[in-house]
């Protein structure tokens, strides 16, 4: 039977094609997002063959950060439970959201907001400086998670910059 509580300090396996995983870690509870899970997903992509340490793992750079739900990617054998490891690293991500999403596609959003983990959000209009750097802030289901670790971007259309 499939582990169906998720702690802080877990960390995953995703087979994200027929000869590749990556590893991910659930670092944080996010209150200011629906009390979401906060991952960040390691960089390096390894053989489906290899079984690195855990600590040689959370060593890895982050690839990105994403709220998302981890109970229901293991539901879903989207992922892999593998271990537990109590270093979680960089808790100061910095989230966006769009006011505007209505408008997708048709224009830029003027209207964005940012927060970081625990924080109320702060609307800042149109996004300049670090905000750029903003990982999108809504909750991704695990698919899109898997998509995004295969491809670098989002399977969804969401606002643009500009």
């Amino acid at each position: 039977m499939a582990r169906t509580n998720t702690k802080i300090g877990d960390i995953f396996c995703a087979q994200i094609d027929s000869k590749t995983k990556k590893y991910f870690q659930y670092i944080a509870n996010d209150l200011t997002q629906l009390n979401s899970d906060v991952i960040r997903v390691f960089n390096t992509k390894y053989s489906v063959e290899q079984q690195p340490e855990l600590s040689d793992i959370i060593k890895d750079d982050v690839d990105f950060y994403a709220h998302c739900v981890t109970k229901i990617g293991l539901k879903l054998n989207f992922w892999q439970y593998i271990g537990n490891m109590g270093d979680v690293g960089e808790k100061n991500v910095l989230f966006r959201t769009s006011g505007d999403r209505a408008d997708v596609g048709k224009n830029a959003s003027r209207d964005w907001y940012v927060w970081r983990i625990g924080e109320d959000f702060k609307r800042v209009g149109i996004l300049e400086g670090e905000n750029r750097k903003a990982e999108i802030g809504g909750v991704i289901p695990p698919d899109s998670i898997i998509y995004r670790m295969l491809h670098g971007e989002y399977d969804f259309v969401y606002p643009n910059f500009e």
